[in-house]
């Protein structure tokens, strides 16, 4: 076999893709203060993921965010992931990530430690999120909202803010 049909055949082979399987509630992940955090805590309930990030025109979403977290707790639980993927407006580390998001924004829903959401080191969850939605971040601050069922049921781009009626419309069924 020649080294053309070779790589032909490596590409377009089956065997390389793996499907994503398992639930969203199967997820450990670390808190920005290096707790495992188990996603079966989850269950039942509806889930605002959102990628974020410091030095970003969208950090403002923060206080959205935190509004979103404390006028509907009762109907979503909102997950904050810093990420630097987008031309690095993330490059704190965790601690002082959390010292940035409760000083400036009184944070205080859930966060976890900075991952990737795109590239060869995407983290797991947004791998999970990608094949379960179809679309992945295009930039800081996009939105998957999972119900209570663990299905991702809304992808919502950075220009769309936390508060707007179509997020809120669909975590308030």
């Amino acid at each position: 076999m020649g080294l053309i049909a070779f790589l032909s055949e490596k590409l377009t082979s089956k065997q390389d893709v793996k499907p994503v399987t398992g639930s969203i509630y199967d997820f450990k992940i670390k808190s920005l203060e290096g707790k495992d955090i188990d996603f079966s805590q989850f269950k039942g309930k509806n889930l605002l993921i959102v990628n974020t990030a410091s030095r970003c025109s969208y950090t403002y979403q923060y206080e959205d965010l935190q509004k979103l977290h404390r006028q509907y707790s009762n109907k979503v639980t909102v997950l904050g992931f810093p990420a630097n993927n987008f031309l690095w407006q993330e490059p704190g580390s965790n601690t002082e990530i959390g010292e940035f998001c409760q000083r400036n924004y009184g944070v205080d829903f859930q966060m976890f430690e900075k991952i990737s959401v795109k590239g060869s080191d995407k983290h797991p969850l947004y791998k999970w999120l990608e094949a379960k939605s179809g679309k992945s971040p295009s930039w800081n601050f996009c939105k998957y909202i999972i119900n209570r069922e663990g299905d991702v049921i809304g992808f919502y781009p950075a220009t769309v803010k936390p508060l707007d009626s179509a997020i809120i419309n669909k975590i308030l069924k």
